[in-house]
């Protein structure tokens, strides 16, 4: 993987990981015991935590990162050991040859 795909990757894996942390601790006024502010949206948070939620973001991702680096290099899962369809009919190219 030459370091452009390598940014591309995380960058597309970052984002994902993003949506899936932008839930964590996240109160509404309600639930926090506040004032709603007039014109607020009932579900808006309180506290939304960004900056810390986006450190979050960037330490999965280097972890899921550096484990999907780790699996291309040492080939611990390929596509043939997932379930599905057989691939012995693909022809595909190994670019390490």
């Amino acid at each position: 993987m030459s370091i452009v795909q390598g940014i591309a990757v995380f960058y597309v894996m970052w984002w994902v990981v993003l949506i899936g942390v932008l839930p964590w601790g996240v109160k509404t006024a309600q639930e926090s015991g506040e004032q709603d502010v007039p014109g607020q949206a009932t579900s808006a948070p309180q506290n939304p935590m960004v900056l810390k939620k986006m450190l979050w973001t960037t330490a999965v991702t280097t972890l899921l990162f550096c484990l999907f680096k780790a699996n291309i290099d040492y080939g611990w899962i390929s596509i043939d050991d997932l379930p599905g369809p057989s691939t012995s009919h693909l022809v595909v190219a190994n670019p390490k040859s």
